[in-house]
């Protein structure tokens, strides 16, 4: 990859999913050996209730309990290793635009400001632990702070993380000064808030969605971003105690279904390090690559495949593009082409289960898990069909002199070896769908299958790598389910002002019915898919649109693939769709160049997508 690629992309994008974060501080090695431990052990005591219920039939009842623990502990740990490292999701589309004195003093401020928020919740924090102290687990029979005191921990090390990180890359001039102009902009909101009580639901737009968007062009994480707004707007235009805040972010966070978020990540990783994915790739390869337009399809089936085993986008561009693209380049593919079709193939199978945008989604509006990895197969098959249809009339030019048909035995060896790892999503969405098992009891066994075969069939992975793996599945799955927690309390909020009542009463009121209101969703989630990426987005406006969405006719399941849909396609379009960025970066490509090329393959998702929207038999046929 050239320096000049992967500045560009970093210069508009830091995705969760780093592809280069930097190492972890000694300070943060303990932290990391803790978070390792307390995956292993919620591996271990699912794995363990999976087989206690399935082969013996007796239930462990107090493994939810203990795991959700674990969970919570993990989670804010890891979101101290993702500010170590540097993993939590940001936008720098308009610090890339400052020069390097007015970057440096931006970044200085924001480091401030989560400074400050921090500072201000701790308190909170620690006096929610300590209310809930007395209430006593069902199972374990011990007080429940000792769960949630994870969170006053895991801000006390990120809140010491964000001072060392001033001292070492900031000037003292430049921290004071934000510091200054923080505590006058607080003393100032103090001395209004009595006029800012007054002004109703102006306030939304003043804080949550103003403050929001301020931190966000400051390179603020979004995760922060959303936790300031809502401090803001809880503290000073309502009386509301702030430890609310906190239990809110524990709920957002907490939830059991959300256990197999970690599992999937670490899933993405034993994918990617084992060469599993390769395997499928070269099988496509064997059977397609002769034809025309066969690599552009074997592009697209190795992420509908792939991203039924990682559940990650960017594990499964790293493991697709390496592989394809130097063959792609000499059939006379442009560089650009390819990064389009890398990109809106990675946006079209982030439905293919296991999908975590669907597990979080089922989760904040109680949607069937099940449904929702049936539905998402079917509806990934309508976008793969449409942007194979772009690619074949693409394809015209191809170059395929030289090109044989592998003999049967080739193919036959191909399909032996990638049929360990073939099967596994199939495995994964059949057992879920089926009932079977939970999402959370299939991600463990998942794993388990993973990693045997990996060990043993596809060349093993060292020690070493294990191990980073584990810590890098803290970070990632920290640096998500922070987003989740900030952003439920931002929902929340939204919630208690009544506002979400009036814009249900405003949307269920248009012209047009049902199909007016998809539109509008359409459009809504597609803005937020660029700017927000798609788990914010679910759990900010989940609570408010899916009622709408009921009252007008609705299938749960069909509104559920219809937005879903939308905030990928959002991702993944330019100038600021950050999932566009990290194609470009895998596949070592200016953003520039390919900015002009995705627009056809982001026409023909959206030709997709509005058939979808239509045409509910596309979601519900499978259910």
């Amino acid at each position: 990859m050239s320096t000049a690629a992967a500045q560009t992309a970093d210069e508009f994008a830091v995705p969760t999913e780093s592809l280069d974060a930097r190492p972890g501080s000694r300070f943060m090695r303990p932290v990391e050996a803790i978070a390792v431990v307390l995956l292993l052990a919620i591996i271990a005591m699912l794995l363990t209730g999976v087989v206690s219920r399935y082969f013996f039939n007796q239930p462990i009842t107090w493994i939810d309990e203990a795991a959700s623990i674990a969970f919570l502990w993990l989670a804010m740990f890891g979101t101290a290793i993702a500010i170590d490292r540097a993993e939590h999701l940001r936008l720098t589309l308009f610090l890339s635009r400052m020069s390097d004195r007015r970057r440096a003093l931006a970044e200085t401020f924001g480091l401030v400001l989560i400074g400050t928020f921090l500072v201000a919740l701790i308190p909170h924090a620690y006096e929610y632990a300590v209310g809930e102290m007395d209430i006593t687990s069902s199972a374990l029979n011990i007080p429940v702070g000792y769960r949630v005191s994870a969170i006053a921990v895991g801000m006390l090390l990120m809140l010491a993380l964000i001072v060392a990180q001033l001292f070492r890359d900031s000037r003292l001039v430049d921290v004071v000064g934000s510091l200054a102009v923080v505590a006058l902009i607080a003393a100032a909101l103090w001395f209004l808030s009595p006029t800012l009580t007054g002004l109703g639901n102006l306030n939304i737009l003043i804080f949550l969605v103003g403050g929001a968007a301020i931190c966000l062009a400051l390179g603020v994480p979004i995760a922060f971003c959303f936790g300031i707004a809502t401090l803001m707007f809880l503290a000073f235009t309502t009386s509301m105690p702030l430890v609310v805040m906190v239990s809110r972010m524990d709920e957002g966070m907490s939830s059991l279904i959300l256990l197999s978020v970690p599992v999937f990540v670490l899933l993405g990783c034993i994918l990617d390090a084992t060469g599993m994915g390769k395997a499928i790739v070269d099988f496509l390869a064997s059977m397609l690559g002769h034809v025309k337009a066969g690599m552009s399809y074997v592009l697209l089936g190795s992420l509908f495949l792939v991203s039924g085993i990682s559940g990650s986008k960017v594990s499964d561009m790293a493991t697709v593009a390496p592989a394809l693209f130097p063959e792609m380049k000499r059939r006379g593919h442009k560089p650009s082409e390819m990064i389009a079709l890398l990109a809106t193939g990675a946006a079209m199978a982030d439905t293919v289960p296991p999908s975590i945008v669907l597990i979080v989604l089922g989760s904040v509006a109680g949607v069937s898990i099940a449904a929702l990895f049936t539905s998402g197969f079917a509806i990934a098959i309508v976008l793969l069909v449409m942007l194979c249809a772009l690619a074949r009339v693409k394809a015209r030019g191809e170059l395929t002199d030289g090109v044989r048909r592998p003999s049967l035995k080739l193919i036959g060896k191909a399909a032996l070896i990638a049929s360990p790892a073939l099967v596994l999503p199939f495995i994964i969405r059949s057992a879920v769908a089926s009932g079977a098992a939970t999402a959370t009891e299939v991600s463990t066994v998942a794993v388990l299958y993973a990693f045997v075969i990996g060990m043993v069939l596809y060349g093993g992975i060292s020690p070493r790598r294990i191990y980073a793996m584990f810590v890098e599945t803290a970070a990632m799955s920290g640096a998500i389910l922070l987003i989740l927690g900030t952003a439920a309390a931002m929902a929340w909020a939204l919630t208690q002002t009544g506002f979400a009542f009036q814009l249900r009463d405003m949307m269920s009121s248009l012209p047009g019915g049902w199909l007016s209101f998809m539109l509008l969703s359409i459009l809504l989630f597609l803005v937020l898919g660029c700017v927000l990426e798609g788990l914010p987005a679910i759990v900010l406006l989940a609570p408010i649109m899916f009622p709408i969405a009921r009252a007008l006719g609705i299938h749960d399941v069909h509104y559920s693939m219809v937005i879903v849909t939308a905030m990928n396609i959002g991702l993944m379009a330019p100038p600021i769709g950050v999932g566009f960025y990290i194609a470009c970066k895998v596949g070592n490509v200016s953003p520039d160049e390919a900015m002009g090329a995705i627009w056809p393959y982001i026409g023909a998702l959206i030709l997709g997508l509005l058939a979808i929207a239509v045409v509910p038999w596309f979601s519900l046929a499978l259910l």
